[in-house]
């Protein structure tokens, strides 16, 4: 079969692979007819998250078609059609009966989350940007859709939905509460749709990306181009001098420092642009094949430092984006004093699933507005390469295999 690969850093291809087959009785083995690329794919690509295993079957986002069964999975049937959540998960040990299914004990004995296509670390898994995949633990690995789902819908309920409810619900919104989200990439935009659904007041959505505040001020948010102005600023000016209850960061370990506009101006007036380019120093591989131009963990600190200054008193700040286990900058003295709450992990995704396929049966949301591209899976390099350049619209990609 077909499958984008991952062979080095900086250095994928789509490539014939052996197809999967039953392993344990808990198997089963889907025909995909959708995944998807997520930003941290690229992580894997660029080297900022190490552990890579050459051939490695990149993608954590499907949908497809039950091919085969173990005769240890009694809930499906051959023919079924299904979401894969993206975190791998037991069921049956104390974490994934608690909900956290992201911190499973038997998917991943390392101690780290269990997903597809990562490195070894999160339990080297083959990955689902491919025409088949093996699901373990296929009786809470899999989650039948109904009819009426479409596959563009399906695809975002996989991760990104779920991410982005995970990291709105982890703000502790209320509702009347205002929130700010910083990152209008997909799960950015999750997290504003999810925001609004939880009863926000207002909210606000911090990027630099013309299409991307476009969305979001489509959902109705409040959007500050943080090249053009200071968001910390602008955000208390709106909010009376208060700033906001909640802060979602959406970004994670790949916050950039900008290079012009209020930001750059001030990190260059506290003296901090030369601690960063340090750090930037010591973070970029130096086998790094994008140059100069890419920027790897620039400011891993840049976001959640803008989130805890602009959060009110007492607020809440929840982290959804991606940090590495080398990231260790955080303004913990600035959020201990003013009495903040912080909520953070990986997504606990089945958790969430069944819910919000309720939400998009009730039609209360269209996932799929969030999806803006759709490639092959035979033109998967030149689009991951269209979606690393954050080529204007390119928001979200959907990958679909020719069978």
């Amino acid at each position: 079969m077909r499958a984008v690969v991952w062979r080095g850093i900086g250095d994928i291809a789509v490539e014939d692979v052996p197809e999967p087959k039953i392993e344990e009785a808990t198997d089963a083995i889907v025909r995909l007819t959708a995944s998807a690329i997520c930003g941290t794919d690229l992580h894997f690509i660029r080297g900022t998250m190490p552990g890579m295993k050459k051939g490695t079957i990149l993608g954590h986002e499907g949908v497809g078609v039950i091919e085969e069964l173990g005769d240890g999975v009694r809930n499906f049937n051959v023919g079924d059609r299904v979401v894969i959540p993206s975190t791998i998960a037991c069921g049956n040990c104390s974490y994934c009966r608690s909900g956290y299914y992201a911190q499973c004990d038997e998917a991943n004995p390392s101690g780290e989350t269990a997903f597809f296509g990562g490195p070894e670390s999160a339990g080297g898994f083959q990955g689902l940007q491919a025409e088949k995949a093996r699901v373990p633990y296929a009786n809470v690995g899999l989650v039948k859709l109904p009819d009426e789902i479409s596959d563009d819908q399906a695809i975002l309920l996989s991760d990104i939905f779920p991410t982005g409810w995970m990291g709105a619900e982890n703000a502790q919104i209320k509702p009347g509460n205002s929130v700010v989200v910083f990152g209008c990439g997909p799960v950015g935009q999750f997290a504003i749709a999810s925001a609004r659904l939880m009863g926000a007041g207002r909210v606000f959505a911090v990027d630099q990306v013309p299409s991307r505040l476009d969305m979001a001020r489509a959902q109705g948010a409040e959007v500050i181009d943080f090249s053009k102005e200071d968001p910390v600023a602008t955000l208390k000016e709106l909010m009376g001098g208060s700033g906001p209850d909640r802060a979602i960061d959406a970004v994670g370990m790949d916050a950039e420092r900008p290079d012009h506009g209020p930001a750059a101006k001030k990190l260059k007036k506290e003296g901090k642009d030369k601690e960063l380019d340090e750090e930037l120093a010591r973070a970029v591989p130096k086998q790094n094949p994008h140059g100069d131009n890419w920027h790897p963990g620039d400011a891993p600190s840049l976001a959640l430092q803008w989130a805890v200054e602009a959060l009110a008193k007492a607020g809440t700040l929840s982290i959804i984006g991606v940090y590495g286990m080398g990231n260790s900058t955080f303004p913990i003295g600035a959020a201990m004093n003013k009495n903040l709450t912080v909520n953070m992990g990986n997504c606990n995704h089945r958790r969430y699933i069944p819910k919000l396929i309720e939400l998009v049966m009730a039609r209360a949301i269209d996932p799929s507005q969030i999806l803006t591209q759709r490639a092959a899976l035979a033109d998967a390099v030149s689009a991951y390469e269209a979606f690393d350049r954050r080529l204007e619209s390119w928001i979200k990609v959907e990958l679909q295999p020719v069978q």
